[in-house]
């Protein structure tokens, strides 16, 4: 009788002590990415993009640059032949289409979970109100997941890989079954930027449509 009452309380204590647990590791890992994209004020590198369907065929390769700063303010431009340019001044973002000859204007939503660029460039004091978030370390590399809170997130899950301390890859899963695959090289951290570059000058004869 003593043993059984013993494990059934050991039960329900363990029981009671998973949640505080898990909100302790959650907490954890939200410092520690905090922590690493905290690191950088202004970051430049070059990326590579693969987008596969929920069946895991290849639906688009693309390359290009990107110039962020902290906070808000990006330069995501997508080499041709399917070329794109994607600018922020931490208040609007333009969306430039030159094969198109259409810009899009938007007031930027600041919600981490709509705007994945702000993982690196925005406020990120508010992941753990936004996300539950794990991580595991093995040597050099550190991986986060990313699970939106919220049901209207632009993606069901986010992994953030960092490769000493440096951010090395995203990888989104969205609401239809789409990977989206973002590799990042020549990361620079911390460079001089121009800050003309988070400024978008809309060019002559081309379609504006503000949303």
């Amino acid at each position: 009788m003593l043993k059984t009452l013993l494990r059934s309380t050991v039960t329900v204590i363990c029981l009671l002590a998973t949640p505080a647990v898990a909100l302790a590791d959650q907490a954890q890992a939200a410092a520690r990415l905090n922590e690493l994209l905290s690191k950088a004020k202004t970051i430049k590198a070059d990326f590579s993009q693969m987008t596969l369907s929920s069946n895991g065929a290849n639906m688009q390769d693309t390359t290009g640059t990107l110039v962020m700063k902290r906070p808000g303010m990006f330069r995501w431009h997508t080499n041709p032949p399917l070329e794109q340019e994607l600018v922020s001044d931490g208040e609007t973002i333009w969306l430039y289409d030159p094969d198109l000859m259409q810009v899009t204007v938007q007031k930027m939503d600041k919600r981490l979970t709509h705007t994945p660029a702000l993982l690196l460039s925005g406020d990120v004091s508010t992941l753990q109100e936004n996300f539950d978030i794990t991580h595991t370390e093995g040597g050099n590399v550190v991986d986060f997941i990313l699970t939106p809170k919220v049901n209207d997130s632009m993606f069901e899950t986010l992994r953030l890989s960092f490769r000493d301390g440096v951010i090395n890859d995203m990888q989104m899963n969205d609401p239809i079954g789409q990977r989206t695959n973002i590799l990042f090289q020549n990361v620079q951290l911390n460079p001089n930027v121009d800050p003309s570059q988070f400024t978008f000058d809309i060019p002559d004869g081309v379609d504006v449509i503000s949303e």
